[in-house]
């Protein structure tokens, strides 16, 4: 039946809106059915700031996906991001009744919902509660407590604020486009979903999702998501840098970029010159790439300094053995992986969305600007912590149990009842059959 069903997943972001909808084939990977791609011009550094422009674009994304899919989309698994996500570390506890009994899946789910009852700070909402380890009766680095005996159950957890108005303003346009959210997902949990492996997030990772407005970050150790932060600089910044300092056109310096763009100067040849079309009957004006590769890694360099202070204020920069994997649309900039590993030290690659994809008609869904997208779906499927799997799948277990115990077993006791009964009816019929004679 999972097969059948059908996730959609809406990436609000600062530069595009894009629309994915997939199901699972029968081999469990995701088969993309249809992707809608819309410019985002409501949308700065993550945050709706023109509803109107945003809901136009969401709409026409829709249609495009739907259109492809031949589905008509009403539920979807939306991201979100921007410079207002905040996170920090809180330890919660409560108190059992019964010593002697196991700690069950309940009681894990009361303390987390604890935790989303706690005071954040005005114009702020809760969005993930990321358990860490665990704590029974004082026994400290429990990763999974179901199961074990105690009375007093406590946890870190790991907290992601949103701003209030932030996240009003996505239900908003979601709504007026006529569609209903099934889930708000911090986009760089959504990204690792679709880029990491099992074993990266094990040994210890840093994902590095570079969109048009933002740099976000995501931290993995022991599979357990452990530090997340958002950095208000994107691949748009550097456009701008470049339009200001070769002083060009908005459009062409996002084509210098992405075309002849180098993130290591050094790398770029000192006689190579792009002509550009001058303005309104000027004469054509002549581009050095080199002086083009010194912006972009001058501000590249900025937002990678940015990204490693997270790392090490994280306290995981030792622990780190998957290294850096490096997704969204900043990732396709020429020699970023060999500037990353330069500044940072440490092991990078750069992360597609194919980790988990099957074959699809759509083959432009597999590059690293997509990742977001295809995560969204995934969270559909998947559980960004893999122990809620493990709950989900208990209760599904359970459910199947106690339908079973409904269905009255057949013993010796209700044998002799069914023949007891049936022999009382008989008796009563004689009876009345006497009585009318």
């Amino acid at each position: 039946m999972e097969n059948e069903k059908i996730f959609v997943g809406l990436d609000i972001g600062t530069t595009k809106i894009c629309v994915i909808a997939g199901r699972k084939n029968e081999f469990g990977k995701l088969e993309v059915l249809g992707m809608g791609k819309a410019e985002s011009e409501g949308v700065v550094k993550g945050i709706v700031f023109n509803i109107d422009k945003t809901v136009y674009a969401i709409e026409k994304a829709i249609k495009e996906a739907a259109d492809q899919a031949n589905i008509d989309i009403r539920l979807v698994n939306v991201g979100i991001a921007g410079q207002h996500i905040r996170s920090f570390m809180q330890h919660g506890g409560i108190t059992r009744s019964g010593k002697e009994e196991e700690i069950t899946i309940a009681d894990v789910e009361r303390l987390t919902q604890d935790m989303y009852r706690m005071v954040v700070p005005p114009g702020s909402q809760i969005i993930h509660v990321m358990p860490q380890d665990y704590m029974v009766d004082y026994e400290e680095g429990i990763k999974e407590p179901v199961g074990m005996s105690g009375v007093r159950l406590e946890g870190d957890f790991h907290i992601i604020t949103a701003q209030t108005n932030a996240i009003n303003n996505i239900n908003k346009c979601v709504r007026r486009a006529g569609l209903e959210i099934e889930d708000l997902i911090l986009e760089p949990l959504a990204s690792s979903l679709a880029v990491l492996s099992e074993e990266e997030k094990e040994a210890g990772v840093c994902l590095i999702d570079i969109g048009g407005g933002t740099t976000d970050v995501a931290i993995f150790y022991d599979n357990i998501i452990r530090h997340t932060a958002v950095i208000p600089f994107g691949g748009n910044i550097v456009t701008q840098d470049i339009k200001q300092g070769l002083m060009v056109l908005p459009q062409q310096a996002e084509q210098l970029k992405t075309r002849f763009g180098k993130a290591i100067a050094e790398e770029a040849s000192l006689n190579e010159i792009v002509s550009i079309p001058g303005i309104r009957n000027r004469s054509a004006k002549e581009i050095s790439t080199k002086n083009l590769a010194n912006i972009i890694q001058a501000r590249m360099e900025e937002i990678i300094e940015m990204v490693h202070a997270e790392i090490i204020s994280s306290g995981y920069e030792n622990r780190l053995a998957g290294g850096i994997v490096i997704t969204g649309g900043g990732a396709q900039l020429s020699n970023l992986k060999q500037l990353v590993e330069y500044m940072t030290g440490m092991d990078t690659r750069i992360g597609y969305p194919n980790e988990h994809l099957g074959k699809s008609k759509i083959e432009s869904v597999k590059s690293p600007m997509y990742a977001t997208s295809v995560g969204l779906v995934l969270a559909g499927f998947r559980s960004l912590d893999e122990r809620e799997e493990d709950y989900r799948d208990a209760r599904e277990q359970d459910k199947v149990k106690s339908k079973d115990n409904r269905k009255t077993p057949v013993t010796s006791k209700n044998f002799f009842n069914d023949i007891l009964n049936k022999t009382k009816s008989l008796l009563i019929d004689d009876l009345d059959a006497k009585n009318e004679y």
